[in-house]
């Protein structure tokens, strides 16, 4: 297996806090924190390989990205908008070409008949 890579943003808050803190102070930091992450974003890479006797059996590669969807956009990442099983707008779209395709054919086919005929 190799290494996991990952990166720390030097103006990221610390994880530790002082162990006096009140729960009020613990959740309020927490909320900063969790407002930074999807403000700046969180990249996890990593590579796993499993080898037998220098052959190599699977490698999984694994990449993580956490954002907020705001953020996500600006990066140019909006796969959601588009997947149907996330997107009510895309299963509309996705629907209506259906009919749309289900129509022309069945055009086609009462078309074939009456030619037939």
């Amino acid at each position: 297996m190799t290494g996991i890579q990952s990166q720390r943003f030097p103006d990221a808050p610390s994880l530790s806090g002082s162990s006096s803190s009140s729960s009020s102070g613990s959740s309020a930091n927490l909320a900063d924190i969790l407002e930074r992450v999807l403000d700046k974003g969180v990249v996890i890479a990593g590579d796993i390989r499993v080898n037998l006797l220098d052959i190599e059996l699977l490698t999984i590669k694994l990449r993580l990205i956490v954002v907020s969807v705001d953020k996500a956009k600006e990066m140019g990442i909006d796969w959601w908008e588009s997947d149907p099983a996330l997107s009510s707008g895309a299963r509309r779209r996705e629907l209506a070409t259906e009919n749309e395709l289900l129509r022309t054919r069945i055009a086609e086919l009462e078309a074939r008949q009456e030619e037939q005929r």
